[in-house]
């Protein structure tokens, strides 16, 4: 395993000890609203210090991208290097006892992903992927399924929950893959939904509207799985967009081409 791969791992299961006592007493926890539908609590934050804790005192000189504290330099400023995290994805299920969250780490080097980490505490499911190394789960070699065609597919998909703008381009996507496939499921953890289009559990995955630190690990276990991930018209810019598409390789012009007729000029780019 690549060194800064051991100590991404390293970090995600500190932040899974934290965020699994946490979840015993669910009901004592202090939640504040970020905005609409956009929780935080002190675990998120707790999970999060422990996390850049153990990264900074393995690469003081990386830099930081972190859900809840924001964007950092490293102790020598501007780096090659990035460190992207999301302490606690899926926050809303944590905090009403729904186990389906997930910690995932990404790391970064000149705008592309190098390596990944997303770490289900319940199910003590470890992905793991580095570049042109190949992605895992629990030290097991993973791949994309192999189904072939789209009325044979499981969908993973996440709700529109933070901006409005784009709802009904979204329920004409929705439309159309629940009569095109064989089921469409929203478990409410992207980083988790993206493992599981890696491991073969769904055969695709989309949303629009997420987070670089919701899918930059996720998209780098789909990759090194086998699978293709796009914007919603298949092209590079996902992670500064936020509009996502992940399959099977093809899955995913049958994918894309549902998707398209749905589309507004915003959610092209």
């Amino acid at each position: 395993m690549h060194p800064t791969l051991t100590t991404a791992v390293k970090a995600a299961r500190r932040a899974g000890q934290i965020i699994t006592r946490a979840s015993q007493d669910v009901d004592l926890l202090k939640v504040s609203s970020k905005r609409q539908n956009d929780f935080v609590t002190e675990v998120d934050r707790a999970a999060e210090d422990a996390i850049i804790g153990i990264l900074r005192e393995a690469y003081p000189d990386h830099a930081i991208l972190a859900e809840e504290s924001g964007a950092t330099n490293g102790t020598a400023g501007e780096s090659e290097y990035r460190w992207i995290i999301d302490p606690l994805d899926g926050t809303t299920n944590f905090i009403h006892g729904m186990p389906q969250y997930a910690v995932s780490i990404a790391l970064e080097h000149r705008g592309l992903m190098q390596s990944a980490v997303v770490f289900d505490p319940v199910r003590n499911e470890l992905f793991t992927a580095s570049r042109g190394r190949g992605a895992f789960l629990n030290d097991r070699r993973i791949r994309v399924s192999r189904r072939a065609k789209l009325g044979e597919a499981l969908i993973g998909t996440g709700f529109p929950y933070r901006v409005w703008d784009h709802v009904d381009a979204y329920l004409g996507m929705f439309k159309e893959l629940m009569e095109k496939t064989s089921g469409l499921r929203r478990p409410g953890a992207a980083a988790l939904d993206l493992a599981y289009v890696a491991c073969g559990r769904f055969d695709g995955f989309f949303e629009i509207g997420l987070s670089p630190w919701d899918i930059a690990a996720g998209a780098l276990l789909v990759t090194e799985a086998g699978g293709l991930v796009g914007n919603l018209t298949g092209e590079t810019g996902y992670l500064d967009s936020g509009n996502l598409v992940a399959s099977t390789p093809r899955i995913f012009p049958a994918l894309l081409a549902a998707i398209e007729p749905h589309l507004t000029d915003a959610l092209r780019s």
